[in-house]
């Protein structure tokens, strides 16, 4: 062989060898052989007071997989999850066992944006995204949050969105002028608080309180008469079921609060809260997802979900699972490789798949993620509590009011 041949072929090697490295991807890929599971993890609360909140969102992933096909490109598709409870110590846990995990392609979680907040950042560092059907803090999708935060996107509403239709409904709807707030300490509620407090005021209204519980506390009477001296026209609490519960129940106990209005937020928009305040529920507000503006193919999810479990959805985020769930499988199926008989999955090209969805139909509306994460269709409806509801232990899916 030559000088000169051999100098050709030491050429095309390296071209072939740097294209090779550069075509691998920078954070890492998922191999696997004929057979292995495409493994997607769920990181929600499964225990305590927010149960509900978690099981509805496992079941729309569930049904979401069903629908799929339960493969990709002849791999089957493998559903694990952990309890990440409703906390930053159990967000932290459950994304550190997740990320121990070599073989999870991406996550849908968590439940709750206080369990995001550290989580997140493990995973990202695991090179596992996660899309969140129910994260609805302003912080988890700002552009000052960091990079951290990088891996991360979400179907549901924004609650500058939220806070600001609840405020709107209370002071231009209804015509209230004063209003207190409670939150329980988390980045969910006190964001939300703040976000209807901060739109109340600037429309003209008196916030004549902002108050904070914990999530252990049971005893709310002396919060809420430090609230009563005022006298508001409404409390808003967008906190979770057990101290929402409270809250609710031990209002009715106080002098100064026989006319304000109650008024709590998507994080204790289940069944289970009317488990917890009884009739004293009855005449409340909640704001939540708009289900009347949900796609066509809404009404076929819901009867799936009576088969498959005997019940209609639980909580409010079961359609942002499912619209989480195909955003992750399709992204999946755009980047995945065959080579031979496996399949090899890039994690960074599965993230920068997710972050690049545009115009994908979904249950919950039309999915466009901006570079930040945020991708929902934003609808936010005001719904009102009935004495069946409490009754029958089913939360109203017809809006009250809504904005547009």
């Amino acid at each position: 062989m030559n000088r000169k041949l051999i100098m050709v072929l030491t050429f095309v090697f390296a071209i072939a060898f740097a294209f090779s490295a550069q075509a691998k991807d920078p954070i890492g890929e998922v191999k696997l052989r004929p057979g292995e599971p495409i493994h997607i993890a769920y990181w929600v609360v499964i225990s305590g007071p927010n149960t509900s909140l978690g099981t509805d969102v496992v079941r729309g992933i569930e049904l979401a997989m069903d629908d799929f096909g339960g493969q990709i490109k002849g791999f089957p598709l493998k559903l694990s999850g952990q309890d990440a409870g409703c906390s930053a110590e159990g967000g932290q846990a459950a994304a550190t066992k997740l990320a121990a995990d070599p073989t999870i392609v991406a996550a849908i979680g968590s439940t709750c944006s206080s369990a995001a907040k550290p989580g997140v950042p493990i995973l990202w560092k695991a090179g596992i995204p996660t899309v969140s059907p129910s994260n609805t803090a302003p912080f988890l999708t700002d552009p000052e949050r960091g990079s951290g935060y990088d891996g991360y996107a979400r179907t549901c509403h924004n609650d500058k969105v939220q806070g600001a239709i609840a405020a709107r409904f209370a002071y231009k709807e209804k015509g209230l002028k004063s209003a207190a707030t409670i939150h329980d300490g988390s980045v969910y509620a006190e964001q939300l608080a703040q976000v209807f407090a901060r739109t109340f005021k600037e429309m003209g209204g008196n916030v004549t309180s902002m108050e904070a519980v914990s999530p252990n506390d049971t005893d709310m009477r002396p919060v809420l008469t430090k609230i009563a001296t005022a006298k508001p026209d409404i409390i808003y609490y967008p906190i979770f079921i057990a101290e929402g519960g409270f809250i609710t129940r031990q209002s009715k106990e106080i002098s100064g609060l026989e006319k304000t209005i109650l008024f709590g937020a998507d994080g204790m928009f289940s069944p289970d809260f009317y488990k917890a305040a009884g009739t004293a529920a009855v005449g409340m507000f909640h704001s939540s997802p708009d289900f009347a503006a949900f796609a066509g193919g809404y009404q076929d999810f819901l009867k799936k979900h009576q088969k498959k479990y005997g019940e209609k959805p639980i909580a409010p985020f079961h359609g942002h699972a499912y619209d989480a769930t195909m955003m992750i499988l399709t992204a999946i199926d755009k980047v995945a490789v065959k080579e031979g008989g496996n399949l090899v999955i890039g994690r960074k090209a599965v993230r920068d798949a997710l972050l690049a969805t545009t115009k994908m139909q979904g249950l919950t509306g039309t999915i466009t993620c901006d570079q930040y994460g945020d991708c929902a269709d934003p609808k936010i409806a005001i719904y009102k509590t009935a004495a069946e509801n409490v009754k029958e232990l089913k939360m109203p899916d017809k809006p009250f009011w809504k904005p547009y």
